[in-house]
This record gives C-alpha cells, sequence and structure tokens, in this order.
C-alpha cells in the first residue's frame, strides 16, 4: 500500500507492479482537469486555481495557503520538469558559508544506476559532458538536449565569452523536435509552472501511473486522505482513511508513505509513530530559492525559454571559498505574473510589454539542515511549518553574480511578486526535503538506509523525507531514482 502518488508514490507504484506486485495506491485528490485554465497564467498564478485551499501555519501562527497540488500525480503535475542529479560530491560532508551540509550514508555510486533508469523513465533530455560540475556516468542522456532558441543562445555564448559553462538544462519532457508532427509536446510557453493540457510533461501521473494501471497489479483509490496510521507493537495494521466524507480502516502488508516532506511528517506525527529519534518533521529544507526578473530593451521572442543552466558557481567562485548554488532559466514570464508589484521605473510600460522584453532566472542556493527547522501540529492537528533561512551569504554572492553576468545586455532587475517577494517564502513549498532522514544510526535518522522506518517492521517513507542535505540542485530526479532504489529492495 502505498499513500502518495507523487514522484516518489507514483515511481513506486510502476516499478513495484512491473515486478509483479498488486500495489493499492491511494492519493488524496483526483485527476488534475484537463481545462483551457491549464495554459491560462491568471487562473494558474493569480488564482491559484490548482493549489489547495487548505491553510497551513508559521511559527508565528500565522496562516497561509502552501503551495501544495493535491492530484493524481502529485506537484509533478505543475512542475518546470528540471530533472538534475546531485552532484558526486553532494553525497559528501562539504563546508558553507552557514555552516556544515552532512554527508549521506550512501554514495553516489549507489544511486548511479538508478539515475540512469529515472532518466530513461522520466524521458530526460541532456548532453552530457557540458556541466563541469556533473558526476560521472558513462552512458549518455536517454534523449538529445532540447535545443536553444536564437535569443537564449545569444545569452549562452554571452556567459561562454566570460569563460562560463552554460549547459543544456536536463529537462523531463517528451518533446520530439526532429519528428515535431508525432510530438506530443509542441514546444509551448505555458510549461514551467502549469499543468500541461497535452499530457506532454513527464510528470509522475503520465511516466509512472498510467502505465502501472496498464499491468493491472495497481489500484488507485481517488478523493481518499490517509488520516493515521494504525500500530500494534512494531506493526502498522492499518490505515485510517476519509473518503468523500467516510472514514473507514485498511489493512495491508506493507506501508510505504509518499506524500512529500511535509504531509508524511504530518502523517507521521498524527499517528505517533516512527519517532524514537524525535527527529521526524525537523530538519525541514526547500533550498534558498529566488526569482530574478531581467529586463532588456530587446524584445524576447522565444517561445520556450527552459532550457539552460550555468553551475560555474555550484561548489565556488574565483572571489568565494564556499559553494554559491546552481543558476536556471525559468519559463516564459507573463504580464499576469507580474501584476503583484509592476515595476517602478517604468510606469508607463504595461506589464505584457515588459514581459516580452524579460527572462526569468531561478537561483538556487544549498539550504542546510536544522533541527528546529521543522514540522509539527497545532492543537487542531494542523501542519504549523517553522522555518528560519540559513546560508543567506552564499545566495547574495549567487545573485549579484548573475546581476555581473547580464550586465550590459539586461539592465533592470526586480523580484517575480507572484511569490509575494524575491526569496522565495515557505509556502513555495516546491523543493521541500529532510523531515524524516536516512541513515544507520536509529537515534539520529528516521529511516534506514532501504528507507525503512527504524521503528517498525513493515514501514516506509519513499519521497523527499529522506534526504539527509539537500544540494541545489532540483531534487525530483533523485526522488524518482532512490523509489526506484527502493523498489529493488523490497520483497
Amino acid at each position: 500500500m502505498i499513500i502518495g502518488s507523487g514522484a516518489g508514490g507514483g515511481t513506486l507504484a510502476y516499478a513495484l507492479t512491473k515486478k509483479g506486485k498488486k500495489v493499492l495506491l491511494i492519493e488524496r485528490g483526483h485527476y488534475l482537469p484537463r481545462e483551457k485554465e491549464n495554459w491560462q497564467a491568471r487562473a494558474v498564478f493569480l488564482e491559484n486555481r490548482y493549489h489547495t485551499k487548505e491553510n497551513w501555519y508559521d511559527k508565528d501562527g500565522k496562516a497561509f495557503l502552501p503551495g501544495m497540488n493535491y492530484y493524481v500525480g502529485g506537484n509533478t503535475k505543475v512542475y518546470g520538469a528540471a530533472l538534475l542529479r546531485l552532484r558526486k560530491e553532494d553525497f559528501g560532508e562539504i563546508k558553507h558559508f552557514g555552516g556544515i551540509s552532512p554527508a549521506w550514508p550512501l554514495y553516489y555510486e549507489d544511486f548511479q544506476p538508478y539515475y540512469l533508469k529515472a532518466e530513461e523513465l522520466y524521458t530526460v533530455h541532456g548532453e552530457r559532458g557540458e556541466d563541469p560540475t556533473e558526476p560521472p556516468e558513462n552512458a549518455p542522456f536517454p534523449y538529445p538536449a532540447i535545443s536553444h532558441e536564437p535569443y537564449i543562445q545569444k545569452i549562452a555564448d554571452q556567459f561562454k565569452a566570460k569563460n562560463l559553462h552554460p549547459f543544456h538544462l536536463p529537462l523531463g519532457l517528451r518533446l520530439n523536435e526532429k519528428d515535431p508532427e508525432n510530438s506530443p509536446c509542441i514546444r509551448c510557453d505555458t510549461c514551467d509552472g502549469f499543468p500541461c493540457l497535452v499530457h506532454a510533461k513527464s510528470d509522475a501521473h503520465i511516466s509512472c501511473i498510467i502505465p502501472a494501471l496498464a499491468t493491472g497489479n495497481l489500484t488507485l483509490m481517488t478523493d481518499a486522505k490517509a488520516l493515521r496510521l494504525i500500530a500494534e507493537g512494531k506493526t502498522i495494521k492499518e490505515v485510517e482513511v476519509v473518503q468523500n466524507g467516510k472514514t473507514e480502516r485498511i489493512s495491508g502488508k506493507t506501508f510505504i508513505v509518499s506524500c512529500g516532506a511535509i504531509n508524511s511528517a504530518a502523517l507521521l506525527l498524527r499517528s505517533s509513530v516512527a519517532n524514537s529519534s524525535d527527529l521526524v518533521g525537523r530538519n525541514y529544507m526547500f533550498h534558498q530559492n529566488s526569482v530574478m526578473i531581467a529586463i532588456s530593451k530587446e524584445r524576447n521572442p522565444t517561445r520556450y525559454e527552459k532550457t539552460m543552466a550555468v553551475n560555474d558557481f555550484y561548489f565556488n567562485a574565483p572571489d568565494s571559498p564556499f559553494p554559491l548554488g546552481h543558476i536556471q532559466l525559468l519559463g516564459n514570464v507573463k504580464g499576469e505574473m507580474l501584476a503583484e508589484e509592476a515595476p517602478s521605473f517604468a510606469p508607463e510600460l504595461s506589464l505584457d510589454f515588459i514581459a516580452d522584453h524579460s527572462v526569468g532566472w531561478w537561483l538556487t542556493s544549498e539550504d542546510l539542515p536544522d533541527p528546529n527547522n521543522r514540522i509539527t501540529l497545532n492543537a487542531k492537528g494542523e501542519i504549523v511549518l517553522s522555518y528560519t533561512n540559513n546560508n543567506e551569504e552564499a545566495h547574495k554572492r549567487l545573485l549579484a553574480k548573475l546581476k555581473d553576468l547580464l550586465s550590459g545586455s539586461h539592465t533592470h532587475f526586480f523580484p517575480n511578486k507572484m511569490y509575494l517577494s524575491q526569496r522565495i517564502p515557505i509556502a513555495g513549498c516546491a523543493h521541500q526535503v529532510g523531515t524524516c532522514r536516512f541513515g544507520k544510526d536509529p537515534k539520529t535518522s528516521v529511516l534506514d538506509l532501504n528507507c525503512k522506518a527504524h521503528d517498525l517492521d513493515n514501514l516506509y517513507v519513499v519521497d523527499s523525507s529522506f534526504f539527509p542535505s539537500i544540494g541545489a540542485v532540483n531534487p525530483t530526479l533523485t526522488i524518482i531514482a532512490n523509489a526506484l532504489r527502493v523498489a529493488d529492495l523490497i520483497d
């Protein structure tokens, strides 16, 4: 039994059904509706049409609406499909401006074959050898890199002239540029952050759940929220589920929690299980993320923009002894995305005009584990997310690096207010990890090396919860690879 159908749960369901296992997959949402609003920026970003309407609370008790999507396929239904491996060095201890990023109990080599399988399963396009920090891999990407359009190629050439190594961003899209008539992906300008109306994004629903259902081994239960796990001794016996207002208990042999780092921790806390270490919910990480919009006098005619990234500052820079982080392009900027704050320097310009002359960038620096950054429950059983920023010096320097790189071609910069501030706040929890870290010692970890709870014989947590550290690249491919790894370990 798997609870949650996102990158972890959906992938695990696929792998287990392919092994001939009978799987019940419980998803609290339904299928994301296919409708014209899928591609409307106002509906997606201003009206938050596809986000949950439940309240979470910050450390001061202030309510906020989290950027969570409860559908078959989980948050992958609206992710940007950037699928990068952690660097080999990320699995070891690394010193940062803000402290220490701890070593993992396993090595890159333990994940390498599963990364390769994950790239194949999620149709990842890329080009080996371009990224100077990429981890070892002899096999090519399963699909060719997605090409840069001329405006983006010009920026890449500008970066190369400054002795940097821009590379084609690894992307999980069902795109065939050589045969566009038969390509599910039409290379549209509404991808990053949008649901895909034509099912061309390699999300957990399309890549895993549909083929798992085709095996006949998967039963999918939708609109069913898991309330708590019921244990007897060291064994989980049942899960209590509410579906369409009716509560029932479902028994099973093996229970796998895959609700995402926040909701998985909340479920374990509500169930009072797997927490002898007092670490369930602790060490929450979601990166130091910023969105930066760079404006040029030149119009940006790019149709699909999110094709390039830069890792030259990932581990250090000429003027920095410590890692700064990762830079990648965002999807196309839309006027509706800028509506919260029109830039004061150009009041006479329309937001659509500004968007047409802009390039969006996503900057990521490592967030360090802190036991006080954690998930708890209030008296009503609602989620409380307590978080304080760390490693901010690295992120400040990374922002400065990008502004310097773009100087001369993009003269104005301002935060993208669809996230309310330049720094992504706690409500923007797309990169959430770390709340049930894995390890060898039950006193310092929640899960063992197989992602089974130390305290229980038949409970696994297979999503982003297991990360001991987060690195500075999108975590989704590591979640997928780990789900494939755990599938090989479950009898």
